[in-house]
């Protein structure tokens, strides 16, 4: 037998497809595995392994750093957190001030090419190509938390970033522009937030101004790792949507492997693996560590999750 005849009978060829106004994101993801070139094709495995997440036998973890939640894709993990698809979110500090100060003020679309110099003297923050004024964010987020923070602590001295969250969340329910906040999200859909590294940002740094008050407060990280024992413990079988890396990716993947590793993993990332950083370590390392299962499913897919992850999470509600 030759050689094109052996691959004929075992492989799936490389098909050409064309686009149209008339597609959906689930239609091209389609048509990009069944180019089966490239990243094309990673796409298109992730949304099979995303509705793999979606049975309610899997137990998911969203784990995110906080830069995409300045930017519109925060509206898509809220989402995905609404339609059932996350039993946990692992995220960064920046992750609460970006969700709670876009819901009390804007950001608004720059570019990467601006002044930096100008904006600083103009009071304007720039995070990539998205600009935050300082009203909009660490002026805001101290007038609208040192009061909430006043009623919480004096009620709890010590919380969990879990409670922390979930009591975040619980307020802004009751006020306006709220409906793709992710904390809120997260509090209706009883979807537990962490965050293993509290005090590296605003939120944070909002509580240690209220310590200089009320002393004797702080966070309870321990009752945060209790509560993420019992929920790898407890999982049937154990996923995780990583985009990006950093303590987020880390968390997720570190009490994986107190379970013999993940079941079903998704890592879209931008980072290179040539420097050993964990952002840039595909998700076969973490098979050397008992991170992920040998018998994983999982992918790897290179690129911005801004323009990722909405194309594979359409693709996947469609294949549920």
């Amino acid at each position: 037998m030759s050689t094109t005849e052996a691959l004929r009978g075992s492989l799936d060829p490389v098909r050409d497809y064309t686009v149209d106004p008339a597609m959906g994101a689930a239609d091209l993801v389609e048509a990009m595995f069944q180019a089966g070139g490239f990243s094309a094709k990673k796409l298109a495995l992730g949304a099979e392994i995303l509705a793999r997440c979606a049975d309610p036998k899997v137990t998911t973890i969203l784990s995110f750093p906080a830069a995409m939640v300045a930017t519109g894709l925060r509206g898509v993990i809220a989402q995905m957190i609404r339609d059932g698809l996350v039993d946990a979110v692992i995220t960064t500090c920046g992750t609460l001030d970006h969700d709670l100060a876009r819901s009390w003020r804007d950001y608004y679309q720059g570019s990467f090419a601006m002044d930096d110099k100008d904006l600083h003297q103009r009071g304007v923050n720039r995070l990539g190509n998205v600009l935050v004024p300082n009203e909009s964010y660490g002026e805001i987020l101290e007038e609208r938390l040192q009061p909430w923070f006043a009623e919480m602590f004096a009620a709890k001295p010590y919380w969990s970033t879990k409670d922390l969250c979930r009591e975040l969340g619980r307020r802004l329910a009751r006020e306006p522009r709220t409906e793709h906040s992710i904390l809120r999200a997260a509090h209706e859909r009883d979807v537990p937030v962490f965050v293993p590294g509290p005090t590296d940002g605003a939120v944070g740094s909002q509580v240690w101004l209220h310590s200089q008050k009320r002393r004797g407060i702080g966070f309870d990280l321990i009752a945060d790792e209790q509560a993420l024992s019992d929920l790898v413990y407890g999982a049937t079988e154990l996923g995780a949507v990583m985009l990006g890396g950093g303590i987020s990716k880390h968390h997720a993947i570190w009490w994986s492997q107190f379970r013999d590793g993940l079941d079903h993993a998704v890592y879209i990332t931008t980072a290179q693996e040539y420097d050993g950083s964990l952002s840039g370590a595909r998700l076969e390392e973490a098979i050397s560590w008992g991170k992920l299962k040998e018998t994983a499913r999982f992918v790897n897919i290179e690129g911005d999750a801004t323009l990722i992850l909405p194309l594979v999470y359409a693709a996947s509600r469609r294949a549920r």
